[in-house]
């Protein structure tokens, strides 16, 4: 955590109503242009159904049991990129037209810090495509059309709120994580993202996320059975007020059969083949999909110029976070 003599622009009340503005106005956007349509998403699923995402393989979900389902846990969603995945084939969504809804989690191993929380909020969407559509440009494509909505959004907002500052650069560059490795050796990924965002003043995206790279490490965890790892990637802004990287949006094309029984093999997770969400997608019961989560609570703080995520959402924080807000004149929500 750092930040040094901070003033929030916006004050709480202000905030709540920025915060507000923004996600309407983001989420409209969204729908319209990457032609979706709002469903209903669950809080929690049952653990044996294969449909929780693990994310990057070691985070454990929220569980409890349920009085009135004996013999059952049930466990709080982590993302929901197999359940959506699974409505789209369940409302029968034609080829490229989409679902997108509010996901809210609970993530109890995440570290806090100025970005990170317990509390999960973003917009998570899912839309059918064509096995012609599987590819990088296509891909490319789906980035820049979401990178344009934040960027209309955020213009709005500063419009609304003229004090603020557009700390969104103008384009979005692409570079993957290859290149990132080699262009940086002996950084950690993390920093690889830092130096390159911070030296080009750019929104990148990172392509490529999730096999083992030539240092035999991924440039981040992700896991085998929702993402291909050779077309998917992240959205990343350079912050100055932080002096550190955003993560926006996480998102990819969806694995198709092939791939999946190629990344659960490298994974030494094959056993999932026998739940019940990977059986239909090997028996092609699923459509071929791109999707991915953007996080609400994550672009408030920069459109809203804030330093903090607990500014712009209700969480619960650690003696030191509090701590630290205190010292360094950050409001929490």
């Amino acid at each position: 955590m750092h930040v040094k003599n901070y003033e929030s622009i916006l004050k709480e009340l202000d905030t709540e109503i920025a915060i507000k503005y923004i996600k309407d106005n983001f989420e409209n956007e969204l729908a319209k242009k990457l032609d979706l349509i709002r469903v209903s998403a669950p809080l929690f699923t049952y653990e044996d159904s294969g449909i929780n995402d693990d994310l990057n393989g070691i985070e454990r979900p929220v569980k409890f049991d349920i009085k009135s389902i004996p013999n059952k846990e049930a466990v709080v969603v982590h993302s929901l990129a197999k359940r959506k995945r699974l409505a789209l084939a369940r409302y029968n969504i034609p080829l490229h037209k989409g679902i997108y809804t509010d996901m809210n989690a609970i993530r109890r191993d995440e570290d806090m810090d100025n970005i990170h929380s317990i509390y999960v909020d973003q917009w998570d969407r899912e839309k059918v495509i064509s096995n012609e559509d599987r590819t990088i440009h296509y891909l490319k494509k789906t980035v820049k059309e979401i990178y344009g909505v934040i960027k209309k959004i955020n213009a709005k907002t500063i419009k609304k709120w003229p004090n603020l500052v557009n700390y969104f650069p103008k384009n979005i560059e692409f570079i993957t994580s290859k290149k990132l490795l080699k262009l940086y050796p002996n950084l950690t990924s993390k920093e690889r993202e830092l130096e390159y965002a911070k030296t080009h003043n750019h929104a990148i995206f990172v392509l490529g996320i999730g096999n083992k790279l030539k240092n035999q490490l991924p440039h981040d965890l992700r896991a085998p059975d929702y993402d291909d790892w050779s077309l998917n990637g992240d959205i990343i802004l350079y912050y100055p007020p932080l002096d550190d990287v955003v993560e926006l949006s996480s998102m990819g094309i969806r694995v198709d059969k092939d791939v999946l029984l190629k990344q659960l093999k490298l994974s030494n997770k094959e056993d999932r083949l026998n739940l019940f969400w990977h059986k239909l997608l090997i028996n092609n019961k699923l459509p071929l999909s791109i999707g991915g989560g953007i996080g609400q609570s994550r672009m408030c703080l920069v459109m809203l110029n804030k330093v903090h995520i607990g500014e712009v959402e209700a969480s619960i924080w650690d003696d030191k976070t509090l701590s630290f807000c205190k010292e360094n004149n950050i409001h929490l929500l």
